[in-house]
């Protein structure tokens, strides 16, 4: 595999022979990342940033720890914005996109990869891994859908917040 490193992009770090686990790509294809390991946590957000940022009742967050991301193409097509700043920067947390076909990538942290669970290729047909499955709601407050499952709904951050009451 070849993949894109530049310190002063994305700090992922240098390249590992490890095969990756998982690949994602924008909607075009110009950027692919790959993963070296399962998520931290996965978690469906229905904040109301997440709601505007996909135009979508809520996202699927899939959480990594930045040193197990490799962006593997398209590099060049990279854009962040940080929104804090409103700026197109890459001043964390930001954003990335693609800025050929304009899909959203991930939100990055300071240490952690925010990616989006929809983005990742797992095969035809989907069989989504349990790593990559949501252990809770957050921001429940905001939620414009109801989800009828067992996990719990926080009414803000995890574990942070009251559980959601009806």
């Amino acid at each position: 595999f070849f993949f894109v490193v530049l310190m002063d992009q994305p700090p992922y770090t240098n390249p590992n022979p490890r095969p990756p686990a998982y690949r994602a790509q924008c909607l075009c294809g110009a950027v692919e990342y790959h993963v070296l390991a399962d998520p931290v946590d996965a978690k469906l957000c229905h904040c109301k940033d997440c709601q505007r940022q996909h135009g979508a009742p809520f996202e699927w967050a899939v959480i990594f720890h930045k040193n197990d991301v490799r962006f593997t193409k398209g590099l060049d097509f990279l854009q962040f914005y940080n929104h804090e700043s409103e700026v197109h920067s890459h001043i964390l947390p930001c954003k990335l996109f693609c800025l050929k076909c304009r899909s959203l990538i991930a939100d990055e942290g300071r240490r952690m990869f925010l990616a989006y669970g929809a983005l990742f290729d797992f095969g035809t047909p989907p069989r989504v891994p349990e790593a990559f499955k949501h252990t809770c709601h957050i921001f429940y407050g905001s939620h414009v859908v109801d989800v009828g499952d067992d996990k719990p709904k926080f009414v803000g951050a995890k574990n942070k917040s009251a559980l959601w009451e009806p």
